[in-house]
């Protein structure tokens, strides 16, 4: 906190549960501050003759109380906190001058040297409560804040747990390759990881900036030995995190998109192994929008189908109703199809889906390497065979390809 010209504000946490909070004024001040006095549990009764639709809403759902007029004398009677942020000065100065003879912390928006509280810039990260002031500029506790909060969630700021921490695993969707698409709460479980075992598709650039005694284990080279390579990846969540280590699974996109994310939870489960899922951004969007490709776009495409092109459509193993797909007149997405490519635009075609339809490929999405190749349905076994498409691609089959920003 920043010294003041005269006196520092002296900080402290208010616990307002239950407690009598008079808000006045319905608009912008009380739009921002009204979610927090309401997730604090404060007894809030907001007095203004209008307000936004936002803060209509909070009281027709019964979260404040809400009196449609203009303050009065006598307002702030048992009241233990008071925010002032009406559009009339003459009004803002008396209920002032009532919260100072009551000995109501008062805030005003208005005027703050009036005031006899400031609310801080604030922010929470895992149960911790950031609130920073700075006198006269608030931006500058913003910035402020905003900096502790981002250093506490991706773990950038040390700020180590001094009680028994957690363990247990962490299946983490990782995103579709750029470590910036990660989840701010995937960040922070790889920054408090013991051991992380990463697929290929994960976001490699995170791993380097893990701490040096984190154990980075590589999924697509652990022994397999006698195991099939996912019984091998179960059991070495297991070990470790029965070893008393914070494990986390990173992987590619979502856990639960093609990323048998289930399956793992399930052994764990079995295990008795506490296990956190945190959803990631999935390829089947966030690749295509990369792209400037929309999976829907309004009059050309009411719906997108995100299918698993790895197992090829006349194989017996599939379970794609591919006739039903091609019969579909929206997008549709594949994933690890690049192998199958020609097959899988062959069988579309063969069961009514136009040749001419567009497609794109775009490989190694939203990362450094992106490129993007266009068809046709067509001619894409063709194009993916002459342009040398290398997986991690995800093709683009639908009218939605051929939309451009202008």
């Amino acid at each position: 906190m920043a010294e003041h010209a005269e006196h520092a504000a002296y900080p402290v946490g208010l616990r307002l549960s239950g407690r009598r909070v008079v808000v006045l004024g319905g608009g912008q001040v009380a739009q921002r501050r009204l979610p927090s006095l309401v997730a604090a549990g404060a007894d809030v009764l907001l007095i203004s003759p209008s307000a936004k639709p936002s803060v209509e809403a909070m009281a027709d759902t019964g979260e404040i109380r809400w009196e449609r007029r203009r303050y009065a004398s006598g307002d702030l009677a048992d009241a233990w906190y008071a925010l002032i942020s009406t559009d009339d000065p003459e009004a803002n100065e008396a209920a002032s001058q009532e919260a100072e003879d009551r000995r109501v912390w008062c805030v005003r928006s208005d005027d703050a040297e009036a005031a006899t509280a400031w609310t801080p810039a604030t922010g929470r990260s895992e149960g911790v409560t950031v609130a920073v002031l700075t006198g006269r500029d608030p931006r500058r506790s913003a910035a402020v804040r905003d900096a502790i909060v981002e250093g506490l969630r991706d773990g950038t700021l040390a700020a180590p747990h001094h009680r028994a921490r957690a363990t247990g695993v962490a299946l983490v969707g990782g995103g579709p390759g750029d470590p910036d698409l990660i989840t701010v709460r995937g960040r922070r479980l790889l920054a408090e990881a013991d051991v992380v075992i990463a697929d290929r598709l994960g976001p490699r650039d995170l791993l380097a900036e893990l701490p040096p005694h984190v154990e980075v284990i590589d999924a697509a080279k652990i022994p397999y030995g006698r195991f099939m390579a996912q019984e091998a990846i179960n059991n070495a969540l297991i070990e470790h995190a029965r070893a008393g280590k914070s494990v986390v699974r990173l992987k590619g996109g979502d856990p639960y998109v093609f990323g048998r994310g289930m399956e793992e939870l399930q052994v764990l489960a079995e295990a008795g192994i506490p296990c956190t899922v945190v959803p990631g951004i999935s390829s089947s969007i966030s690749v295509p929008s990369a792209a400037g490709i929309p999976v829907t776009h309004r009059g050309v495409a009411q719906e997108f189908t995100v299918v698993s092109g790895h197992v090829a459509p006349d194989d017996e193993r599939s379970t794609v109703d591919w006739s039903a797909l091609a019969r579909l007149r929206g997008t549709v997405v594949v994933l690890m199809g690049v192998e199958n490519s020609g097959a899988i635009a062959a069988t579309l075609i063969a069961h009514g889906r136009d040749a001419d339809t567009p497609v794109a490929v775009v490989q190694e999405g939203t990362t450094a390497a992106q490129r993007r190749v266009d068809a046709t349905l067509g001619t894409l076994g063709e194009t993916v065979r002459a342009e040398g498409v290398r997986p991690p691609a995800v093709i683009v089959i639908g009218d939605v390809v051929a939309v451009n920003p202008a």
